[in-house]
């Protein structure tokens, strides 16, 4: 049976209070961006949903990128109708016929929103129910467990009667709580945080550090595929690639070996914050594993923490590496992520990298190092190069963002 809307339901943001109509503008904004290359859907917003009419429009394509944005909770196909009890009753039927494979069990669910329609909820679940049972002699009815629950939805404009209800990402809208910039590696945990820190509305700038020619140009385009994926979910993301050779090998000669990756994320902290205040960002975000290696026990992310007086968001902190896998997997980086070019945090690894380093240490060692550092931190940020990564694989110089895209 041919579906001529999809009706989207929203998720958290249904509980923001005097808020809520500007936040479910903004992902109203992203769900019509998202679907911009159909250009034949309308757009109704309605009390914590939004309708889409079809109008000839392929409903698995619309599907297919629905489920993927943050801030809708489900959505379902929907086949609308006027008011008409006997409409109501037929078309009822028809979706029920269409099913495969056939159910053997339902129930009706009526939610009437608009309270002036003649009949209540309970005797409309009598109405319909009795017309399909009369209708389809194998189906019987369950209201526990049934195969199928048939849906219909009495608003004023319109009935919408419907039987699927499709999981979307769910989460809050892109940008309803602020900006991060993410440390984005060529390995597998970062681009996960990323994911998970978009889903829960942060905006965000990927920072990448390179040290080229220690590291190759493939591992560079490894990661601008990395960061188009993530503009897949997030409409558009900056790229910050940031030159760490001359730094990276000034710190490898300090003659402390086992701090070399220690003071090399400290660094790399103090560069994504002052980028981050350039870009009006507000939190840092890694990829970092409670325990998974050398600089993420808890020893090492209190000292290495300690550089950056940015919020430091670790989505993945907790998590089990398989379960990190397996949500890489899901969202479409692991195959990229796990391409053999490696990036700079592989350089100068010690034998013995410190797992509890020493605070006041670091602190010296960075102290003798004074203004040499600085400057070679200052150049870092002044040599970073800058690209714009669209959802459609896109890249762009970067700039201030055009009037058609501010939700950026």
């Amino acid at each position: 049976m041919k579906y001529d809307l999809v009706l989207v339901r929203f998720g958290e943001i249904t509980i923001k209070g005097r808020n809520r109509n500007r936040f479910e503008a903004m992902l109203l904004t992203r769900i019509k961006s998202a679907l911009k290359e159909m250009p034949n859907l309308e757009f109704v917003r309605g009390y914590a949903r939004v309708y889409i009419h079809l109008n000839g429009e392929s409903y698995e394509q619309v599907g297919d990128r629905l489920k993927d944005i943050f801030g809708i909770q489900t959505f379902s196909p929907v086949i609308s109708s006027d008011h008409d009890l006997e409409v109501i009753r037929e078309t009822s039927l028809q979706l029920m016929r269409s099913l495969s494979p056939a159910p053997r069990t339902f129930k009706v669910s009526v939610k009437r929103g608009w309270k002036q329609y003649p009949h209540d909820s309970v005797e409309m679940n009598h109405l319909v129910g009795a017309h399909v049972l009369r209708n389809t002699p194998d189906l019987k009815v369950d209201v526990r467990s049934p195969d199928v629950e048939l849906k219909i939805d009495i608003q004023h404009e319109s009935t919408y009667i419907y039987c699927e209800v499709e999981k979307a990402a769910g989460g809050f809208p892109l940008g309803m709580n602020g900006k991060g910039m993410l440390l984005l590696s060529g390995g597998i945990d970062s681009p996960v945080a990323g994911w998970m820190a978009m889903r829960k509305g942060l905006k965000i700038e990927a920072v990448h550090f390179h040290s080229y020619p220690f590291t190759s140009e493939q591992a560079k385009e490894k990661v601008i595929s990395l960061a188009k994926r993530l503009a897949y979910y997030g409409g558009k993301i900056k790229l910050h690639l940031v030159p760490f050779t001359e730094l990276q090998t000034k710190l490898a000669q300090s003659g402390h070996d086992s701090l070399i990756i220690t003071l090399m994320r400290r660094s790399m902290l103090k560069i994504t914050e002052r980028l981050a205040e350039q870009n009006g960002a507000l939190a840092i975000v890694t990829g970092d594993s409670l325990g998974q290696v050398a600089s993420q026990t808890l020893g090492s992310m209190n000292v290495i923490g300690r550089s950056s007086s940015l919020p430091l968001l670790r989505p993945l902190v907790m998590m089990d590496k398989q379960d990190i896998i397996d949500c890489a997997e899901r969202i479409g980086t692991f195959q990229t992520s796990i391409l053999p070019f490696e990036d700079c945090c592989t350089l100068f690894v010690p034998k013995s990298p410190a797992t509890n380093p020493n605070l006041a240490l670091v602190e010296r060692v960075e102290a003798h190092m004074g203004e040499e550092l600085e400057r070679l931190i200052e150049e870092a940020v002044l040599g970073t190069e800058v690209l714009v990564l669209r959802e459609d694989g896109d890249i762009e110089s970067a700039g201030e963002p055009k009037e058609e895209d501010a939700w950026f």
